[in-house]
């Protein structure tokens, strides 16, 4: 099955650009890359979504600030969410 990422909006904080959006896996997938448009990450934010509860937190497997906008994390199987990454465009 797939990993997939959305981005769905984004903001201005101070000097910093501010993107969010979800996170989706399917079958056994345990995770994948968020693309999250930055030139640069200084922080992201994770959160699963949904009625039942988790199992494990969802979390970030790369070391910040990381260049580049793609950022790696690893969930549970079939875990769905929600993330912010604040950074640079």
């Amino acid at each position: 099955m797939a990993f997939t990422s959305a981005v769905l909006g984004n903001t201005v904080f101070g000097n910093k650009r501010v993107k969010w959006g979800t996170f989706t896996t399917s079958g056994s997938e345990t995770g994948g890359d968020i693309a999250t448009g930055l030139t640069r990450v200084d922080m992201m934010l994770l959160q699963h979504s949904g009625a039942s509860a988790v199992a494990d937190a969802p979390a970030v497997t790369e070391t910040f600030p990381l260049s580049g906008g793609d950022v790696t994390i690893i969930t549970t199987a079939t875990a769905d969410g929600y993330w912010l990454a604040i950074g640079d465009d």
